[in-house]
C-alpha cells in the first residue's frame, strides 16, 4: 500500500490488525471532493463491523494532530468543508460518516 505520511502507515497497521474492521481502502488521488476552496481528498473509506452488522462506513482523515491550529489554513479549512460535505449527505439508516483521525481508536470511539 501507498501512504503519503508516517501517520497513514501507523494508521493502515492499525486497521489491518483490528478485526472489527471489515474492509478498508486508501483512496487514490481522483477520489476527490469539491470545495470552495478547491477538490480535496480524503484517505481512508473504512467498513467498521458494529454490534454484528456491517452498518458504518467511514472516509476518515489521517493526521499526526488533531489540533486545527497545528494545521495550515487551507488545509483545516477543506477539513471542515469535508466534515460539511458528509454531514450533507447523512440521509438513510447508515449514512457515510466524517472522521479527522490520528488513531483508529479516533474512529471506533464514534461509532
Amino acid at each position: 500500500m501507498v501512504y503519503d505520511s508516517d501517520p497513514e502507515a501507523a494508521f493502515a497497521d492499525q486497521l489491518e490488525k483490528n478485526l472489527a474492521i471489515k474492509v478498508y481502502a486508501k483512496l487514490p488521488g481522483w477520489f476527490r471532493i469539491p470545495t470552495p476552496l478547491d477538490t480535496y481528498n480524503p484517505d481512508w473509506a473504512i467498513l467498521v463491523e458494529k454490534d454484528g452488522e456491517e452498518r458504518i462506513y467511514f472516509v476518515v482523515e489521517t493526521k499526526s494532530s488533531l489540533f486545527t491550529d497545528d494545521l495550515r489554513d487551507k488545509e483545516s479549512a477543506k477539513i471542515e468543508c469535508g466534515k460539511a460535505h458528509f454531514k450533507a449527505l447523512s440521509i438513510g439508516e447508515t449514512p457515510a460518516r466524517y472522521v479527522v483521525a490520528r488513531s483508529l481508536d479516533d474512529v471506533l470511539n464514534r461509532v
